[in-house]
């Protein structure tokens, strides 16, 4: 039986040209970038290439990167490294209720420390509006970080707006505050121009986009007054010190590129009209089916269903043992007993929460394969409701 992947969001298979790019990397050139030697200048300059890549890509200066070990200490650095640089005496952050572990969690921490922090609500839909950020702002704010694109439903905030209001408050204040964006679910999909969307900070993560595991960046504006949370080298200006992941940063560099050519823009479109024909048939064939997430405002890949009187994990485990993958939700998360945060805080039911199912589509996935998902899923959500206490 072949197999199905319908898990884009939780991560993306390694493209065959990233693959070919990173190997010479881990064996012929296998050089520190710190060393002075020609072995080391060479990685060094392949270091040096990807560095220009991205920065074309985000539209920034190649020294605006830092490069991490994915979006996950990308976030703790934006937020924690802002917050440490502040003279501000209790710093105030501010971030949504519906963001990722990997910003939820510190921001956590730094409650714990004595940090203020605010969680923006969001719309039935999963939106966060401009006017909540705005009135939100107090005098000792120093941050917001607002994800780009949720992991889970697909939805796409207003970041340039976001951006655009920051801009215009900072005009009349004293302490700046700065932007901060985990853009990991957008990278594929979304204007990644730092400039059109007036953000500070930036996260990636390589592979969310068909690049390697182990490796990702935050983009630092010029002048942003940041520290580091970790000492050791003076690796990426002082900022994330280590010895540079050479094959990684190759492989990020390649998975950028592929993304600037219009190869993938037409892949894009082809994602897209699969994913509407699932869930165009999908909430024709299952009856008490409901779509989570703004169907406008989201990208080509996510679809989110919600299914009355089944449950999710279930249902995952019956579409896997028929060769579909497929998730409950964030892969961060997977495992917990507790019903999504996300469609939570979009006013969704914990019964409906608990049979949500979330299928996201990639570059190599076919009509054929949305075909047998749509053969198996309705059998499946009968048998479920069958078995339910819950009529």
């Amino acid at each position: 039986m072949s197999k199905i992947y319908f898990d884009h969001s939780a991560t993306t298979p390694l493209d065959t040209e990233v693959f070919k790019a990173m190997r010479p990397y881990f064996t012929k050139d296998f050089g520190n970038a710190s060393s002075v030697h020609s072995f080391g200048q060479k990685t060094a300059k392949a270091i040096d290439q990807s560095r220009q890549k991205i920065a074309k890509f985000l539209n920034c200066q190649p020294e605006e990167i830092i490069f991490t070990s994915g979006a996950t200490e990308a976030d703790n650095l934006a937020l924690q490294g802002i917050v440490k640089a502040s003279k501000i005496k209790k710093p105030h952050i501010i971030t949504s209720q519906i963001e990722h572990p990997a910003i939820l969690e510190p921001a956590k921490e730094l409650k714990k420390q004595g940090l203020e922090v605010t969680y923006l609500p969001v719309t039935k839909k999963g939106l966060i509006k401009v006017e909540e950020v705005k009135k939100s702002v107090k005098e000792n704010t120093v941050l917001i970080s607002v994800m780009y694109v949720n992991n889970e439903v697909g939805t796409i905030q207003p970041i340039a707006e976001i951006g655009q209001a920051i801009s215009g408050l900072n005009k009349k204040r004293k302490n700046k505050i700065y932007f901060h964006t985990d853009a990991v679910q957008a990278a594929n999909y979304c204007e990644m121009g730092v400039k059109k969307l007036n953000v500070d900070l930036l996260s990636v993560s390589g592979h969310k986009i068909y690049g390697p595991k182990g490796i990702g960046l935050l983009y630092v504006k010029k002048g942003t007054l940041i520290k580091p949370i970790e000492h050791g080298g003076h690796q990426e200006l002082g900022i994330r010190p280590g010895t540079l992941n050479v094959s990684g940063i190759v492989g990020l560099g390649k998975a950028i590129e592929i993304l600037s050519n219009k190869l993938t823009k037409n892949q894009n479109k082809k994602i897209k009209e699969l994913r509407d024909f699932l869930i165009d048939q999908a909430l024709k064939k299952i009856p008490k089916t409901q779509v989570n997430g703004d169907l406008d405002n989201r990208v080509e890949s996510n679809a989110n269903f919600s299914f009355s009187n089944a449950e999710g994990e279930s249902i995952l485990l019956m579409l896997d043992m028929q060769g579909i993958a497929v998730s409950t939700g964030s892969a961060c998360s997977s495992g917990s007993l507790e019903p999504s945060h996300v469609l939570s805080a979009m006013g969704i039911s914990d019964d409906l929460a608990h049979g949500s199912l979330r299928i996201t589509l990639g570059r190599q996935n076919t009509k054929t394969e949305i075909d047998k998902l749509l053969d198996v899923l309705p059998d499946i959500i009968k048998r479920l409701r069958r078995m339910s206490p819950v009529k």
